[in-house]
């Protein structure tokens, strides 16, 4: 079963959302015949690279509030961070474009890394208050999880990936994301938003029901004898007269 997952690195709700999905997940039975794919969304592309204002100064002018009012908002999410075991460290954070950040997910997913990448790219906007935009920022988030650095200097000094990132971006829209975290299970339900565990759960129990594989019965385990098959190996043809 396949879960895709569309966020953004400078969303606060993603990386709580990220926590609460990994929470009910946890508790679903089959937890371990799930694949997981971290997808790329930008909540701003035409943000800029080297921002002028602080997280503080960037939401309220986005929202047309004050200042203080923005800094309510931001302990506001500190506190559910905390209820997850995150820490959020907005008063140093750095809201900067994150094209960059996704194309190292797209390049780490080239060595099945994706999920690690997302997590320390979080990690490090929220928690580190590292420039998610510059390059040595990156690489050195890439060599964390085990890639070579050097290539993925390469990589991410020129534009490769970066088509993969917009064609995301765009397929979220079309499958009907109007924000993120936007969760879809099987290219058949979505969850939209930082739910509780337990709603992520329920979703994966009812599409596990759905697409849970054949039970085949055990013949031992009944009176019956053993109904005769033909393989691709052996046939049962006057098995019963031997």
């Amino acid at each position: 079963m396949k879960v895709e997952i569309w966020s953004d690195i400078a969303c606060p709700f993603c990386y709580i959302g990220k926590r609460r999905f990994e929470a009910g997940l946890a508790d679903f039975a089959h937890k371990d015949e799930i694949e997981i794919v971290y997808r790329s969304f930008q909540l701003d592309p035409s943000a800029e690279k080297y921002p002028k204002e602080d997280a503080y100064g960037h939401v309220a002018a986005k929202y047309g509030v004050s200042r203080e009012r923005s800094i309510a908002m931001h302990e506001n999410l500190v506190q559910q961070a905390a209820e997850l075991g995150l820490t959020y460290n907005f008063e140093h954070a750095v809201p900067a474009n994150s094209l960059d950040a996704h194309r190292l997910i797209h390049y780490a997913g080239r060595y099945g890394k994706r999920t690690e990448a997302a997590e320390l790219l979080f990690k490090a906007y929220f928690t580190d208050s590292k420039h998610i935009g510059e390059l040595d920022t990156l690489v050195g988030i890439a060599a964390e999880i085990g890639l070579n650095p050097d290539e993925a200097r390469d990589v991410l000094n020129g534009d490769e990936f970066t088509t993969e990132v917009q064609a995301e971006c765009s397929e979220a829209s079309q499958l009907g994301a109007t924000g993120v975290p936007f969760f879809v299970i099987n290219r058949k339900y979505a969850v939209a938003g930082a739910q509780q565990s337990d709603v992520f759960l329920d979703v994966l129990n009812k599409s596990w029901e759905e697409v849970k594989p054949l039970i085949i019965l055990d013949p031992s385990s009944t009176d019956r004898t053993t109904g005769q098959v033909c393989s691709d190996d052996a046939c049962g043809i006057g098995e019963e007269d031997a």
